[in-house]
């Protein structure tokens, strides 16, 4: 019996800062979408978090609100990049 393995049409050429099955590979991202995606990711986490607890899940809740500020971090890593442009 053959068993072929399918793969897809279009494969990603180096890494994707938003993975998301089904989605095109992005092969660069420019810092000032990175940032408002690391941004974007930490307002998620925060708001899972605040979701969790009102539905009484406490563990889930701490993980996803200590989640929240790794993001906020990263994004305020790259700010400091020197190749970060400033807003006019």
């Amino acid at each position: 019996m053959f068993i072929a393995i399918a793969r897809p049409a279009v494969e990603p050429k180096g890494p994707d800062a938003v993975a998301v099955p089904g989605s095109p590979a992005v092969p660069f991202v420019s810092p000032r979408a990175l940032h408002a995606r690391l941004l974007e990711n930490a307002a998620l986490r925060r708001m899972r978090g605040q979701e969790r607890r009102r539905n009484n899940r406490p563990d889930d809740a701490d993980y996803w609100l200590h989640a929240a500020p790794v993001a906020i971090r990263k994004a305020c890593a790259l700010r400091g990049d020197a190749g970060f442009l400033a807003l006019p």
